[in-house]
């Protein structure tokens, strides 16, 4: 959120800030589509940040296009993810190409898209995001709720070896 205004409090009530994420799980055909990151090198889903004014499905559509260049189509909430340390809480989705839609490509955040079956996910998938494919992967109808605790520097920590 690039907006600093405040949300109104009581005299000594402490304001609450935290920036609400979106991310979508693409499946097509057994197939999960990902993107690999441009500034840090790592896969990860489609998504990002809420803007001001923006419903949760209007934040969601326009993360997907401006990343990988399609539509999408929600089919169903797969998580609610509690980020404390960075103050963030994170809503993802299953979704599936709209009708239409041009492939996922490239952009200036994507420098690599794929599809991957889920034996075959990469190991430079963010831990958080592996997660929450994860959790698509159990097929429950209601969505899961889980905290996430990890630094950003944790979860970017590359494997020994690599």
């Amino acid at each position: 959120m690039k907006d600093d205004r405040e949300i109104s409090a009581q005299p000594g009530e402490a304001q609450a800030r935290f920036r609400i994420g979106v991310f979508a799980v693409i499946e097509r055909d057994g197939r999960y589509l990902l993107a690999r990151r441009r500034d840090i090198g790592w896969w990860n889903l489609a998504g990002g940040g809420m803007e001001y004014g923006e419903t949760v499905e209007e934040a969601l559509a326009r993360e997907v296009r401006e990343e990988i260049g399609c539509a999408i189509a929600i089919r169903r909430l797969v998580g609610v993810y509690s980020k404390p340390r960075k103050r963030e809480v994170v809503l993802a989705f299953l979704c599936a190409l709209a009708p239409g839609s041009p492939e996922p490509e490239t952009s200036e955040e994507v420098s690599e898209v794929a599809w991957f079956m889920p034996p075959e996910f990469p190991t430079d998938l963010l831990p958080t995001h592996r997660q929450r494919l994860e959790d698509a992967l159990l097929d429950r109808a209601e969505a899961v709720v889980r905290a996430q605790l990890t630094s950003t520097e944790d979860d970017q920590r590359r494997p020994a070896g690599r």
